[in-house]
């Protein structure tokens, strides 16, 4: 059904956080991964070798086009990590003022490490990027 290279792969989460360096990044990690079960209420899941999705989505797109994808999470990277809030199109300019040091990419939002950011703030960006997502297509548990 997905076309996507990017797929559930059943790997341990807890093993892919203990993994990730340097080691201020796994705790980072860690705490992201407990913001995520906190706010969306899903387990994790690893998807591809390194991101960690939170629920799942079916898409159909007017080209015919179809598959599933994470409904939000994180990768935890070298230099910095990447969250995914779906759908990227949206405005959530609002909150992003007050989230603190970011980037952004289409659906990714780059954080250096943590301090830079509040995280009850990243909380809201998370659940408005959710509630956006399942008015588009309906957000399952993984």
């Amino acid at each position: 059904m997905s076309g996507n290279k990017t797929a559930p792969t059943g790997a341990s989460v807890e093993d892919f956080l203990q993994a990730v360096e340097p080691e201020r990044k796994s705790v980072e990690a860690q705490e992201l991964n407990r913001l995520f079960c906190e706010v969306t209420g899903y387990q994790p899941q690893m998807w591809g070798p390194s991101i960690i999705g939170y629920g799942r989505y079916h898409y159909r797109y007017a080209t015919g086009r179809e598959g599933e994808f994470l409904a939000t999470g994180f990768a935890p990277r070298r230099a910095r990590h990447s969250i995914y809030i779906m759908p990227g199109y949206q405005d959530y300019s609002a909150i992003l003022a007050r989230l603190g040091k970011h980037r952004l990419g289409k659906s990714c939002l780059y954080v250096n490490k943590l301090a830079d950011v509040d995280l009850d703030v990243l909380g809201e960006l998370i659940r408005a990027g959710l509630k956006d997502l399942d008015a588009i297509w309906p957000v399952q548990p993984g």
